[in-house]
């Protein structure tokens, strides 16, 4: 799926609505959801129970029970680390598991991700757990009208609160380790970053293959690009197959016809014709063949990334300076 993220035009998309699993992809729902509903100074204190439930080789930050942490560095944790352990724990702020589930799926219902299918809240493989390309970039779009979301998703590195130990005085002090975004494209490990990529979420377990959402910028065009479970057999298909996608849209943005406009949320969404919303016709796809190698309407405001104080190192996190949709 290739979209201009102010517009909503869809400028390519093949198979995009096909219902495969999205792994941590899911997690832009999530936070999505979740996100908004906490100050990021508020503090948490893990219980055991916080961190039941989670699938065995879940990916981890490093949450330790009977320790306290901020929302923002759960967060952290979320989207570098892609940390099933600090899903679980906002998940048990948020009144558990099973809520945060319904309070997902209501998201999606509200943002016309009509593809989606949530069971568990950070992704991991479970029977009927389901999503496709098209509401990854949905997801991916809601999300980016949150400033805290932005900053979250750009960010290279950043510390993370450890357990305590006694410092050479013999006081406890509180340690930290450092951890980094596990999205390659973004932090230039084993493979070259992108110029101007600012995010969004990539996943991977053994039933989804490879998932991954990206947000862009090259000059004054923003585009979304999201790819599920790339065939090709190479390291680190789905950055590449990403890549290229980026350079295909931003050549191409000006001269190919849209297949189509993103569904916009609520009820205004539901009345989009298939053909404008989703590039399809009379149920069938409609995909752009020279592909080879939010709600628009209504005013727009300044956004921009700002990692702040966390400091983002080595591959730059090159700031989205565009102008977001307002919310609904």
């Amino acid at each position: 799926m290739v979209a201009d993220a102010e517009s909503g035009e869809v400028l390519a998309s093949h198979n995009a609505h096909w219902r495969l699993p999205p792994a941590s992809t899911l997690k832009m729902l999530f936070a999505d959801t979740v996100l908004p509903k906490f100050p990021k100074t508020q503090k948490h204190t893990v219980r055991a129970s916080d961190l039941a439930g989670m699938g065995a080789g879940s990916s981890l930050v490093g949450v330790k029970e009977n320790l306290d942490y901020t929302v923002h560095d759960l967060w952290l944790g979320v989207f570098l680390r892609s940390g099933n352990d600090a899903v679980h724990v906002l998940s048990a702020m948020n009144g558990g598991v099973p809520a945060t589930v319904r309070d997902m799926q209501a998201k999606a219902k509200k943002l016309n991700a009509l593809d989606t299918h949530v069971v568990t809240p950070d992704g991991y493989d479970e029977d009927g757990q389901y999503s496709s390309a098209y509401d990854l970039t949905l997801f991916a779009r809601s999300g980016l009208q949150n400033a805290d979301f932005r900053e979250y998703c750009a960010t290279s590195t950043a510390q993370f609160p450890g357990e305590y130990k006694k410092n050479k005085k013999g006081k406890k002090v509180r340690m930290s380790f450092g951890i980094q975004n596990t999205d390659r494209l973004l932090t230039g490990i084993d493979i070259k970053p992108y110029k101007g990529l600012a995010g969004v979420k990539n996943g991977y377990t053994s039933k989804a293959g490879s998932t991954f959402t990206g947000v862009a910028q090259r000059g004054k065009r923003v585009l979304l690009v999201t790819v599920m479970n790339p065939q090709k057999s190479e390291p680190y298909g789905v950055y590449k197959e990403t890549a290229k996608l980026f350079d295909w849209g931003f050549d191409a943005a000006d001269s190919v016809n849209p297949v189509g406009t993103l569904v916009r949320p609520g009820p205004a969404g539901l009345n989009q014709s298939h053909a404008s919303a989703d590039g399809k016709k009379n149920g069938d796809e409609h995909t752009q063949a020279s592909v080879s190698g939010g709600d628009s309407g209504g005013m727009w405001t300044a956004a921009g990334i700002a990692a702040g104080s966390l400091a983002v190192l080595g591959a730059v996190a090159y700031a989205v300076h565009r102008r977001w949709p307002r919310r609904g």
